[in-house]
């Protein structure tokens, strides 16, 4: 009798341990295919932002590759600086001071603009910022004036690329702003400083990533 309930307790028990392999067999398997997914997930997203970014980069240095006709891109400021000399009476911020030949570079030099974001824009779909920043030379017209000189300087430029009919499209927004005598990346020659600095600067927003990368 002793002898049966021995052969019993091993047969259960060799029984329990096969269906306890079993298991962990099972959920060894399970997690080595779920582990594998999510692998494979992970690395579907790391390529996506990789492939984001580096979009991202790509309309960064289109922007940065406009005309050098009419601008040179600072990198340091992040700005356009428009190689246009504009100079201006003292004083005076209204475009038709200056010479007609000053003025018809000014018109190239928009539509060097309207170009660059009409093409981009459709390349791309994205959107951009504008910003037309106004400087000024220091002289006896008085530092505080000066800033709202500067100020109407840039916005008599924007005025007048309009009146020229160009148009920088609904997806792109125009800033207009005035640094005075101060601001950055100033000339020691202050009559080179009643000048323009452009700021184009796309806003890539979502950029999503190609259908390999999706699927």
């Amino acid at each position: 009798m002793s002898a049966k309930k021995e052969s019993f307790f091993w047969t259960s028990y060799s029984d329990l341990m096969t269906s306890l392999f079993f298991m962990m067999l099972v959920l060894f398997v399970l997690t080595v295919v779920l582990l594998n997914k999510k692998m494979i997930e992970i690395k579907r997203i790391t390529d996506a932002t990789q492939e984001q970014i580096d979009k991202i980069k790509e309309i960064e240095q289109a922007t940065k590759d406009i005309d050098p006709t009419y601008f040179e891109y600072n990198e340091g400021h992040k700005k356009h600086i428009l190689k246009v000399n504009v100079n201006f009476p003292t004083g005076i911020a209204n475009i038709n001071s200056i010479d007609e030949s000053t003025q018809q570079k000014l018109n190239e030099a928009g539509k060097v603009i309207q170009n660059l974001i009409e093409q981009k824009t459709k390349e791309y779909g994205i959107q951009y910022l504008l910003v037309i920043e106004g400087q000024a030379s220091k002289d006896s017209w008085g530092e505080e004036n000066n800033y709202k000189l500067s100020y109407e300087r840039a916005l008599s430029l924007r005025n007048f690329w309009r009146d020229n009919r160009l148009d920088f499209g609904n997806n792109c927004e125009v800033l207009i702003s005035g640094t005075g005598t101060g601001g950055a990346m100033r000339e020691r020659d202050e009559k080179r400083n009643q000048r323009f600095l452009i700021h184009i600067i796309p806003k890539p927003g979502i950029i999503e990533a190609s259908k390999e990368q999706m699927n």
